[in-house]
Protein backbone atom coordinates (compact mmCIF):
# COMPACT_ATOMS: atom_id res chain seq x y z
CA UNK A 1 0.00 0.00 0.00
CA UNK A 2 1.24 3.46 -0.86
CA UNK A 3 2.46 5.45 2.14
CA UNK A 4 3.10 9.19 1.96
CA UNK A 5 5.01 11.36 4.42
CA UNK A 6 2.38 13.87 5.51
CA UNK A 7 4.01 17.12 6.69
CA UNK A 8 0.92 17.88 8.76
CA UNK A 9 1.16 14.56 10.66
CA UNK A 10 4.99 14.50 10.58
CA UNK A 11 4.84 10.82 9.72
CA UNK A 12 4.34 8.41 6.84
CA UNK A 13 0.68 7.50 6.51
CA UNK A 14 -1.21 4.99 4.36
CA UNK A 15 -2.65 6.86 1.40
CA UNK A 16 -6.43 6.69 1.33
CA UNK A 17 -8.00 9.15 -1.13
CA UNK A 18 -11.28 10.87 -0.43
CA UNK A 19 -12.88 9.13 -3.38
CA UNK A 20 -11.78 5.54 -4.10
CA UNK A 21 -9.68 5.28 -7.23
CA UNK A 22 -9.38 9.04 -7.71
CA UNK A 23 -6.74 11.52 -6.56
CA UNK A 24 -7.05 15.31 -6.54
CA UNK A 25 -3.67 17.05 -6.23
CA UNK A 26 -2.69 20.72 -6.19
CA UNK A 27 0.90 21.95 -6.43
CA UNK A 28 2.05 25.55 -6.04
CA UNK A 29 3.58 26.66 -9.31
CA UNK A 30 5.69 29.56 -10.44
CA UNK A 31 5.47 33.32 -10.13
CA UNK A 32 6.22 34.26 -13.72
CA UNK A 33 8.54 37.26 -13.69
CA UNK A 34 11.82 35.49 -14.55
CA UNK A 35 13.18 32.24 -15.92
CA UNK A 36 12.70 29.07 -13.87
CA UNK A 37 15.60 28.13 -11.63
CA UNK A 38 16.77 24.76 -10.31
CA UNK A 39 14.35 24.93 -7.38
CA UNK A 40 11.45 25.23 -9.82
CA UNK A 41 12.86 22.34 -11.85
CA UNK A 42 12.85 20.14 -8.78
CA UNK A 43 9.22 20.95 -7.95
CA UNK A 44 8.12 20.23 -11.52
CA UNK A 45 10.02 16.95 -11.79
CA UNK A 46 9.18 15.70 -8.27
CA UNK A 47 5.44 16.10 -8.67
CA UNK A 48 5.61 14.77 -12.22
CA UNK A 49 7.14 11.61 -10.71
CA UNK A 50 4.37 11.53 -8.08
CA UNK A 51 1.67 11.92 -10.75
CA UNK A 52 3.19 9.22 -12.96
CA UNK A 53 3.35 6.73 -10.08
CA UNK A 54 -0.20 7.45 -8.90
CA UNK A 55 -1.47 6.82 -12.43
CA UNK A 56 0.70 3.70 -12.79
CA UNK A 57 -0.90 2.51 -9.54
CA UNK A 58 -4.32 2.74 -11.12
CA UNK A 59 -5.53 6.06 -9.79
CA UNK A 60 -7.38 8.60 -11.89
CA UNK A 61 -5.43 11.77 -11.09
CA UNK A 62 -6.54 15.36 -11.46
CA UNK A 63 -3.35 17.39 -11.22
CA UNK A 64 -3.49 21.18 -10.81
CA UNK A 65 -0.39 23.39 -10.85
CA UNK A 66 -1.11 27.10 -10.68
CA UNK A 67 0.56 30.15 -12.19
CA UNK A 68 0.90 33.39 -10.23
CA UNK A 69 0.61 36.11 -12.85
CA UNK A 70 0.01 39.11 -10.57
CA UNK A 71 2.41 39.94 -7.76
CA UNK A 72 4.65 42.72 -6.42
CA UNK A 73 7.69 41.22 -8.16
CA UNK A 74 5.85 41.02 -11.47
CA UNK A 75 4.75 44.64 -11.22
CA UNK A 76 8.28 45.81 -10.39
CA UNK A 77 9.91 43.77 -13.15
CA UNK A 78 7.43 45.02 -15.78
CA UNK A 79 8.07 48.60 -14.65
CA UNK A 80 11.85 48.12 -14.78
CA UNK A 81 11.61 46.56 -18.25
CA UNK A 82 9.24 49.25 -19.51
CA UNK A 83 7.01 46.35 -20.50
CA UNK A 84 3.35 45.53 -19.94
CA UNK A 85 2.53 42.98 -17.26
CA UNK A 86 0.66 40.90 -19.84
CA UNK A 87 3.67 40.77 -22.17
CA UNK A 88 6.06 39.96 -19.31
CA UNK A 89 3.99 37.11 -17.88
CA UNK A 90 3.17 35.65 -21.31
CA UNK A 91 6.88 35.56 -22.17
CA UNK A 92 7.88 33.75 -18.98
CA UNK A 93 4.91 31.36 -19.10
CA UNK A 94 6.14 30.26 -22.53
CA UNK A 95 9.67 29.87 -21.19
CA UNK A 96 8.41 27.86 -18.19
CA UNK A 97 6.45 25.53 -20.48
CA UNK A 98 9.51 25.03 -22.67
CA UNK A 99 11.69 24.20 -19.65
CA UNK A 100 9.11 21.75 -18.29
CA UNK A 101 8.77 20.00 -21.65
CA UNK A 102 12.55 19.70 -21.98
CA UNK A 103 12.68 17.99 -18.58
CA UNK A 104 10.04 15.48 -19.63
CA UNK A 105 7.38 16.92 -17.35
CA UNK A 106 3.84 16.00 -18.37
CA UNK A 107 1.50 19.00 -18.51
CA UNK A 108 -0.84 19.26 -15.51
CA UNK A 109 -4.53 18.70 -16.12
CA UNK A 110 -5.22 22.31 -15.13
CA UNK A 111 -2.83 25.26 -15.04
CA UNK A 112 -4.95 28.11 -13.68
CA UNK A 113 -3.72 31.69 -13.64
CA UNK A 114 -4.40 33.83 -10.60
CA UNK A 115 -5.90 36.70 -12.63
CA UNK A 116 -8.64 34.34 -13.87
CA UNK A 117 -9.92 33.61 -10.35
CA UNK A 118 -10.26 37.04 -8.72
CA UNK A 119 -14.07 36.73 -8.20
CA UNK A 120 -13.57 33.42 -6.36
CA UNK A 121 -10.92 35.05 -4.17
CA UNK A 122 -13.29 37.86 -3.29
CA UNK A 123 -15.98 35.33 -2.33
CA UNK A 124 -13.63 33.66 0.15
CA UNK A 125 -12.61 37.02 1.62
CA UNK A 126 -16.27 37.95 2.12
CA UNK A 127 -16.83 34.67 3.98
CA UNK A 128 -13.82 35.35 6.19
CA UNK A 129 -15.22 38.79 6.99
CA UNK A 130 -18.50 37.22 8.05
CA UNK A 131 -16.55 34.79 10.25
CA UNK A 132 -14.71 37.78 11.77
CA UNK A 133 -11.42 36.38 10.51
CA UNK A 134 -10.78 39.30 8.16
CA UNK A 135 -10.82 43.05 8.71
CA UNK A 136 -10.22 46.23 6.75
CA UNK A 137 -7.13 48.01 8.04
CA UNK A 138 -6.59 51.74 8.23
CA UNK A 139 -4.50 51.66 5.03
CA UNK A 140 -7.38 50.09 3.08
CA UNK A 141 -5.94 46.58 2.88
CA UNK A 142 -8.03 43.61 3.98
CA UNK A 143 -6.04 41.46 6.41
CA UNK A 144 -6.49 38.01 7.93
CA UNK A 145 -6.68 37.97 11.74
CA UNK A 146 -4.32 35.12 12.56
CA UNK A 147 -4.97 35.03 16.31
CA UNK A 148 -8.67 34.43 15.68
CA UNK A 149 -8.01 31.15 13.86
CA UNK A 150 -7.40 28.47 16.54
CA UNK A 151 -5.43 26.06 14.35
CA UNK A 152 -2.80 28.48 13.08
CA UNK A 153 0.68 26.96 13.21
CA UNK A 154 -0.32 23.31 12.93
CA UNK A 155 1.51 22.75 9.63
CA UNK A 156 4.77 24.43 10.65
CA UNK A 157 4.51 23.03 14.16
CA UNK A 158 5.17 26.38 15.77
CA UNK A 159 3.19 28.33 18.34
CA UNK A 160 1.98 31.85 17.66
CA UNK A 161 4.68 33.12 20.02
CA UNK A 162 7.37 31.26 18.06
CA UNK A 163 6.07 32.65 14.81
CA UNK A 164 5.81 36.18 16.15
CA UNK A 165 9.52 36.09 16.96
CA UNK A 166 10.46 34.72 13.52
CA UNK A 167 12.54 36.74 11.12
CA UNK A 168 10.01 36.42 8.32
CA UNK A 169 7.32 38.40 10.16
CA UNK A 170 6.83 41.77 8.55
CA UNK A 171 5.53 44.51 10.85
CA UNK A 172 2.98 46.73 9.15
CA UNK A 173 1.29 49.61 10.92
CA UNK A 174 -2.00 48.73 9.21
CA UNK A 175 -2.16 45.34 10.92
CA UNK A 176 -3.66 44.56 14.29
CA UNK A 177 -0.97 41.94 14.80
CA UNK A 178 2.41 41.48 13.09
CA UNK A 179 1.41 37.94 12.07
CA UNK A 180 -1.68 39.07 10.19
CA UNK A 181 -1.36 38.80 6.43
CA UNK A 182 -2.97 40.60 3.53
CA UNK A 183 -5.92 39.14 1.63
CA UNK A 184 -6.72 42.14 -0.55
CA UNK A 185 -4.34 45.01 -1.35
CA UNK A 186 -5.71 48.48 -1.89
CA UNK A 187 -4.56 49.62 -5.33
CA UNK A 188 -1.79 52.14 -5.81
CA UNK A 189 -1.56 54.53 -8.72
CA UNK A 190 -0.41 52.81 -11.90
CA UNK A 191 -0.94 49.28 -10.56
CA UNK A 192 -3.41 46.80 -12.06
CA UNK A 193 -6.60 46.57 -10.03
CA UNK A 194 -10.03 44.97 -9.82
CA UNK A 195 -13.25 46.38 -8.38
CA UNK A 196 -14.23 44.89 -5.04
CA UNK A 197 -16.46 45.55 -1.99
CA UNK A 198 -13.35 47.04 -0.32
CA UNK A 199 -12.45 49.34 -3.17
CA UNK A 200 -10.23 48.85 -6.19
CA UNK A 201 -7.29 46.58 -5.48
CA UNK A 202 -5.70 43.22 -6.15
CA UNK A 203 -5.42 39.92 -4.30
CA UNK A 204 -2.70 39.02 -1.86
CA UNK A 205 -0.51 36.08 -2.76
CA UNK A 206 -1.87 33.49 -0.32
CA UNK A 207 -5.57 33.83 -1.21
CA UNK A 208 -4.85 32.81 -4.82
CA UNK A 209 -4.20 29.15 -4.05
CA UNK A 210 -7.17 28.79 -1.69
CA UNK A 211 -9.46 30.04 -4.46
CA UNK A 212 -7.96 28.11 -7.38
CA UNK A 213 -7.73 24.79 -5.53
CA UNK A 214 -11.33 25.04 -4.28
CA UNK A 215 -12.64 25.95 -7.73
CA UNK A 216 -10.92 23.03 -9.45
CA UNK A 217 -10.67 20.34 -6.75
CA UNK A 218 -13.26 21.18 -4.11
CA UNK A 219 -13.06 22.55 -0.58
CA UNK A 220 -11.25 19.39 0.59
CA UNK A 221 -8.84 17.44 -1.60
CA UNK A 222 -6.19 14.75 -1.32
CA UNK A 223 -2.66 16.09 -1.85
CA UNK A 224 -1.15 19.57 -1.71
CA UNK A 225 2.48 19.87 -2.75
CA UNK A 226 5.23 22.43 -3.10
CA UNK A 227 8.73 23.33 -2.06
CA UNK A 228 9.77 23.21 1.59
CA UNK A 229 10.14 26.99 1.57
CA UNK A 230 6.36 27.31 1.12
CA UNK A 231 5.44 25.41 4.28
CA UNK A 232 5.49 28.69 6.19
CA UNK A 233 3.96 31.12 5.70
CA UNK A 234 2.27 30.33 2.39
CA UNK A 235 0.77 26.91 3.10
CA UNK A 236 0.05 27.77 6.72
CA UNK A 237 -1.91 30.77 5.49
CA UNK A 238 -3.76 28.70 2.90
CA UNK A 239 -5.00 26.43 5.68
CA UNK A 240 -6.16 29.40 7.75
CA UNK A 241 -8.03 30.93 4.81
CA UNK A 242 -9.66 27.75 3.48
CA UNK A 243 -10.60 26.14 6.78
CA UNK A 244 -11.65 29.47 8.26
CA UNK A 245 -14.02 30.06 5.36
CA UNK A 246 -15.32 26.52 4.80
CA UNK A 247 -15.27 24.92 8.29
CA UNK A 248 -13.85 21.64 6.97
CA UNK A 249 -10.38 20.14 6.52
CA UNK A 250 -8.52 21.69 3.60
CA UNK A 251 -5.99 19.01 2.60
CA UNK A 252 -5.48 15.41 3.69
CA UNK A 253 -1.80 14.96 2.74
CA UNK A 254 0.79 17.74 2.58
CA UNK A 255 3.96 17.00 0.60
CA UNK A 256 7.06 19.22 0.54
CA UNK A 257 10.22 18.63 -1.47
CA UNK A 258 13.60 19.59 -0.03
CA UNK A 259 15.78 22.57 -0.89
CA UNK A 260 18.26 22.73 -3.74
CA UNK A 261 21.81 23.52 -2.63
CA UNK A 262 24.82 24.37 -4.78
CA UNK A 263 28.13 22.85 -3.68
CA UNK A 264 26.63 22.41 -0.20
CA UNK A 265 25.53 26.06 0.05
CA UNK A 266 22.03 27.45 -0.21
CA UNK A 267 21.32 28.60 -3.75
CA UNK A 268 20.89 32.38 -3.87
CA UNK A 269 21.59 35.23 -6.23
CA UNK A 270 23.56 37.07 -3.53
CA UNK A 271 26.05 34.18 -3.30
CA UNK A 272 26.47 34.07 -7.06
CA UNK A 273 25.48 30.39 -7.21
CA UNK A 274 22.04 30.85 -8.74
CA UNK A 275 21.30 28.85 -11.89
CA UNK A 276 18.32 28.94 -14.21
CA UNK A 277 17.06 25.77 -15.84
CA UNK A 278 18.19 27.15 -19.20
CA UNK A 279 21.73 27.72 -17.99
CA UNK A 280 21.94 24.14 -16.77
CA UNK A 281 20.37 22.68 -19.93
CA UNK A 282 22.92 24.57 -22.02
CA UNK A 283 25.58 22.35 -20.43
CA UNK A 284 23.76 19.12 -19.61
CA UNK A 285 21.29 16.89 -21.40
CA UNK A 286 17.78 17.46 -20.01
CA UNK A 287 17.30 13.76 -19.25
CA UNK A 288 20.52 13.83 -17.24
CA UNK A 289 19.10 16.67 -15.14
CA UNK A 290 15.86 14.74 -14.65
CA UNK A 291 17.85 11.64 -13.64
CA UNK A 292 19.92 13.73 -11.22
CA UNK A 293 16.71 14.94 -9.53
CA UNK A 294 15.15 11.45 -9.46
CA UNK A 295 18.21 9.87 -7.82
CA UNK A 296 17.61 11.90 -4.64
CA UNK A 297 14.62 11.33 -2.39
CA UNK A 298 12.22 14.22 -2.86
CA UNK A 299 12.30 15.23 0.82
CA UNK A 300 16.09 15.31 1.07
CA UNK A 301 18.28 18.30 0.12
CA UNK A 302 19.45 18.18 -3.51
CA UNK A 303 23.08 19.24 -3.85
CA UNK A 304 23.86 20.60 -7.31
CA UNK A 305 27.43 20.60 -8.61
CA UNK A 306 29.18 19.82 -11.88
CA UNK A 307 30.60 16.71 -10.24
CA UNK A 308 27.14 15.42 -9.31
CA UNK A 309 25.75 16.19 -12.77
CA UNK A 310 28.70 14.46 -14.41
CA UNK A 311 28.09 11.45 -12.18
CA UNK A 312 24.40 11.45 -13.14
CA UNK A 313 25.36 11.57 -16.82
CA UNK A 314 27.66 8.57 -16.39
CA UNK A 315 24.97 6.67 -14.49
CA UNK A 316 22.32 7.29 -17.12
CA UNK A 317 24.81 6.29 -19.83
CA UNK A 318 25.30 2.95 -18.03
CA UNK A 319 21.57 2.29 -18.23
CA UNK A 320 21.36 3.24 -21.90
CA UNK A 321 24.47 1.20 -22.70
CA UNK A 322 22.77 -1.89 -21.27
CA UNK A 323 19.91 -1.43 -23.74
CA UNK A 324 22.15 -0.82 -26.73
CA UNK A 325 22.11 -3.68 -29.21
CA UNK A 326 19.41 -5.65 -27.35
CA UNK A 327 16.13 -6.29 -29.14
CA UNK A 328 13.71 -4.75 -26.66
CA UNK A 329 10.16 -6.05 -27.13
CA UNK A 330 7.17 -3.77 -27.44
CA UNK A 331 6.38 -2.47 -23.97
CA UNK A 332 3.80 -4.74 -22.39
CA UNK A 333 2.01 -4.41 -19.03
CA UNK A 334 4.50 -4.92 -16.22
CA UNK A 335 4.34 -8.24 -14.38
CA UNK A 336 4.56 -6.94 -10.83
CA UNK A 337 5.16 -10.47 -9.52
CA UNK A 338 8.68 -10.41 -11.00
CA UNK A 339 11.27 -9.84 -8.24
CA UNK A 340 12.75 -6.62 -9.66
CA UNK A 341 9.31 -5.20 -10.47
CA UNK A 342 8.08 -6.02 -6.98
CA UNK A 343 11.06 -4.26 -5.39
CA UNK A 344 10.57 -1.25 -7.67
CA UNK A 345 6.93 -1.05 -6.63
CA UNK A 346 7.81 -1.46 -2.97
CA UNK A 347 10.26 1.44 -3.25
CA UNK A 348 7.82 3.77 -4.97
CA UNK A 349 5.03 2.86 -2.56
CA UNK A 350 7.34 3.84 0.30
CA UNK A 351 6.83 7.60 -0.01
CA UNK A 352 8.05 7.67 -3.63
CA UNK A 353 11.51 6.36 -2.79
CA UNK A 354 13.08 7.00 -6.18
CA UNK A 355 16.69 6.30 -5.04
CA UNK A 356 15.71 2.71 -4.25
CA UNK A 357 13.73 2.47 -7.48
CA UNK A 358 16.77 3.67 -9.47
CA UNK A 359 18.90 1.06 -7.68
CA UNK A 360 16.56 -1.60 -9.11
CA UNK A 361 17.14 -0.16 -12.59
CA UNK A 362 20.90 -0.53 -12.18
CA UNK A 363 20.46 -4.10 -10.98
CA UNK A 364 18.39 -4.88 -14.07
CA UNK A 365 20.96 -3.16 -16.31
CA UNK A 366 23.65 -5.42 -14.88
CA UNK A 367 21.51 -8.45 -15.65
CA UNK A 368 20.95 -7.27 -19.23
CA UNK A 369 24.69 -6.72 -19.69
CA UNK A 370 25.37 -10.30 -18.56
CA UNK A 371 22.57 -12.08 -20.41
CA UNK A 372 21.46 -9.79 -23.28
CA UNK A 373 17.98 -11.02 -22.35
CA UNK A 374 15.27 -9.09 -24.25
CA UNK A 375 12.69 -9.69 -21.52
CA UNK A 376 14.94 -8.16 -18.85
CA UNK A 377 15.73 -5.25 -21.18
CA UNK A 378 12.01 -4.74 -21.75
CA UNK A 379 11.36 -4.69 -18.01
CA UNK A 380 14.21 -2.20 -17.51
CA UNK A 381 12.75 0.12 -20.09
CA UNK A 382 9.18 -0.27 -18.79
CA UNK A 383 10.09 0.45 -15.17
CA UNK A 384 12.28 3.41 -16.16
CA UNK A 385 9.44 4.84 -18.25
CA UNK A 386 7.48 5.17 -15.01
CA UNK A 387 10.14 7.70 -13.98
CA UNK A 388 10.16 9.39 -17.39
CA UNK A 389 13.55 7.84 -18.24
CA UNK A 390 15.12 5.63 -20.95
CA UNK A 391 12.49 6.51 -23.53
CA UNK A 392 15.00 7.45 -26.25
CA UNK A 393 16.96 5.29 -28.64
CA UNK A 394 20.17 4.31 -26.78
CA UNK A 395 22.43 5.41 -29.63
CA UNK A 396 20.71 8.80 -29.76
CA UNK A 397 21.46 9.38 -26.10
CA UNK A 398 24.96 7.93 -26.15
CA UNK A 399 25.92 10.03 -29.16
CA UNK A 400 24.49 13.28 -27.83
CA UNK A 401 27.21 15.76 -28.67
CA UNK A 402 29.87 16.34 -25.97
CA UNK A 403 30.68 19.96 -25.29
CA UNK A 404 32.75 21.58 -28.00
CA UNK A 405 32.67 18.51 -30.27
CA UNK A 406 30.90 18.46 -33.63
CA UNK A 407 29.49 15.04 -34.69
CA UNK A 408 30.70 15.70 -38.25
CA UNK A 409 34.19 16.26 -36.84
CA UNK A 410 33.97 12.99 -34.88
CA UNK A 411 33.02 11.03 -38.00
CA UNK A 412 35.87 12.70 -39.93
CA UNK A 413 38.35 11.66 -37.22
CA UNK A 414 36.97 8.11 -37.26
CA UNK A 415 37.49 8.00 -41.04
CA UNK A 416 41.03 9.38 -40.63
CA UNK A 417 41.75 6.72 -38.01
CA UNK A 418 40.42 3.97 -40.31
CA UNK A 419 42.74 5.18 -43.07
CA UNK A 420 45.68 5.22 -40.65
CA UNK A 421 44.91 1.66 -39.50
CA UNK A 422 44.70 0.50 -43.12
CA UNK A 423 48.16 2.00 -43.70
CA UNK A 424 49.35 0.29 -40.49
CA UNK A 425 50.02 3.74 -39.00
CA UNK A 426 48.95 2.60 -35.54
CA UNK A 427 50.58 5.58 -33.79
CA UNK A 428 48.20 7.97 -35.59
CA UNK A 429 45.23 5.67 -34.99
CA UNK A 430 46.02 5.51 -31.26
CA UNK A 431 46.52 9.28 -31.09
CA UNK A 432 43.09 9.91 -32.61
CA UNK A 433 41.46 7.47 -30.19
CA UNK A 434 43.20 9.16 -27.23
CA UNK A 435 42.29 12.68 -28.37
CA UNK A 436 38.64 11.73 -28.76
CA UNK A 437 38.61 10.01 -25.38
CA UNK A 438 40.02 13.14 -23.74
CA UNK A 439 37.21 15.11 -25.43
CA UNK A 440 34.61 12.74 -23.97
CA UNK A 441 34.18 10.36 -26.93
CA UNK A 442 34.65 6.57 -26.73
CA UNK A 443 35.27 4.59 -29.91
CA UNK A 444 33.93 1.03 -30.15
CA UNK A 445 35.41 -1.19 -32.86
CA UNK A 446 33.63 -4.23 -34.27
CA UNK A 447 33.67 -6.36 -37.41
CA UNK A 448 31.08 -4.03 -38.96
CA UNK A 449 33.11 -0.88 -38.30
CA UNK A 450 33.62 1.78 -35.62
CA UNK A 451 30.88 3.60 -33.74
CA UNK A 452 31.22 6.25 -31.05
CA UNK A 453 29.48 7.27 -27.86
CA UNK A 454 30.02 9.76 -25.10
CA UNK A 455 32.43 8.73 -22.38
Amino acid sequence: MLRIYNTLARDKQPFVPLEPGKVRMYVCGMTVYDYCHLGHARVMVVFDLVTRWLRASGYEVTYVRNITDIDDKIIRRAHDNVESITALTARFIRAMSEDAAALGVIEPDHEPRATEYVPQMQTIIERLEREQLAYVAADGDVNYSVRDFPGYGKLSGKSLEDLRAGERVEINSGKRDPLDFVLWKRSKEGEPSWASPWGDGRPGWHIECSAMSAALLGDTFDIHGGGQDLQFPHHENEIAQSEGANHQPFVRYWMHNGFVRVDDEKMSKSLGNFFTVREVLARYDAEVVRFFIARAHYRSPLNYSDRHLDDARQGLARLYTALKGVEVPVVAPIDWELPQAARFRQAMDDDFNTPEAVAVLFELAGEVNRTQDPASAGLLRALAAGLGLLERDPTEFLQATPYGIDPISIEAQIAERATAKSARDFATADRIRTELLEAGVVLEDSASGTVWRRA
